[in-house]
């Protein structure tokens, strides 16, 4: 299943090529830091494909929290297969006692970050950090029951806020929803995902309890996050298969409320907008990712190792290479 190839037209080599060659310059550039690997899919047919030293289209790179992505659809197909329905009470243990507030917030609130839960997306101070402290801390054995621990701070369905806990939580309700974990989910991954779209790289990463580590681990080759944005290019469909349910694609990139400090929208597990109204995104520390724009029939993956601080410069470096294949 390689990917096949096509040619960018002399307007836009023009244009995009000078913007590779600042991003892949050596030293990388301060603005922007290291980026590893650079993709354009545009027709199903890869026409631009760049590495840094060191990396090739076989080097794997760090998902981060593009693997919440991959989580919503994971639940995807077990709508599509009738073993969970989003708008029901999430499945949490933790949260079924009778005068326990959170036992009523549901799948979808969880998806779209507004579950209203208590917990700090800190990626530097491992202090206040609670998403340092479930992956590398107390809680990595169990990434799932950590999260699920938190208490409620804001009615569900009032406030979004981002957080890595979040998604074990979800990954988790897959899990308990398939009835597998371990090694019995990770062959689910692969039997109705990765496989059918031939994402033959993917190693997606497991906690102690068994838990897909949905909120940030799932190492891919850049032809990899191509594929699995073009699923979503293709309204969840491959080669005639049906993968997501139908109108699973755009509960995706349906708008959430997020507050005006928020520079994208942010949907059911998908980041909105960066690369001009319409298109969507999933993002992951450091600067990876996959960016998909139906506008242009366009997916463009980005990895590297960009500090937090160069986070901004680089999505607007993502969006100008979307422009480029605008007329």
């Amino acid at each position: 299943m390689e990917w096949p190839e096509g040619e960018l037209s002399a307007r836009v080599s023009a244009k995009l090529n000078p913007m590779l060659d600042f991003a892949f310059s050596d030293p990388a550039p301060d603005v922007m830091g290291e980026t590893h690997a650079f993709l354009a899919v545009q027709g199903g047919r890869i026409v631009a494909e760049r590495y840094w030293k060191g990396f090739d289209k076989a080097s794997t790179h760090h998902s981060w929290s593009q693997a919440k992505s991959m989580t919503q659809a994971l639940v995807g197909i077990l709508v599509r297969e009738g073993k969970i329905d989003i708008h029901a009470p999430a499945d949490v243990p933790e949260w079924q006692g009778t005068d326990d507030p959170r036992r009523a917030i549901t799948l979808d609130q969880l998806l779209r970050m507004s579950s209203g839960l208590k917990f700090a997306e800190d990626y530097v101070d491992a202090g206040v950090s609670d998403v340092i402290e479930m992956l590398f801390g107390s809680g990595k054995d169990d990434v799932g029951g950590f999260a699920a621990k938190f208490p409620l701070i804001h009615t569900p369905d009032t406030f979004w806020s981002y957080a890595s806990g979040t998604t074990n939580i979800v990954a988790r309700c897959a899990a308990r929803a398939l009835g597998a974990s371990g090694e019995a989910f990770r062959e689910f991954m692969f039997r109705e995902l990765f496989g059918p779209i031939g994402m033959t790289s993917a190693a997606p990463k497991f906690d102690m309890a068994g838990t897909f580590i949905g909120s940030s681990f799932c190492f891919c080759t850049e032809r990899d996050f191509a594929r699995f944005g073009l699923l979503y290019l293709r309204g969840g469909m491959w080669d005639g298969r049906r993968i997501l349910p139908e109108g699973w694609v755009d509960y995706a990139r349906t708008p959430t409320k997020t507050p005006p400090t928020e520079t994208q929208g942010y949907g059911a597990h998908w980041w909105l907008g960066m690369a001009g109204p319409g298109s969507f995104s999933a993002n992951g520390y450091e600067g990876q990712y996959t960016v998909v724009v139906p506008e242009l029939d366009l997916i463009l993956v980005r990895n590297g190792k960009s500090p937090l601080e160069q986070k901004d410069e680089v999505m607007r470096w993502m969006g100008r290479a979307a422009d480029c294949f605008r007329l």
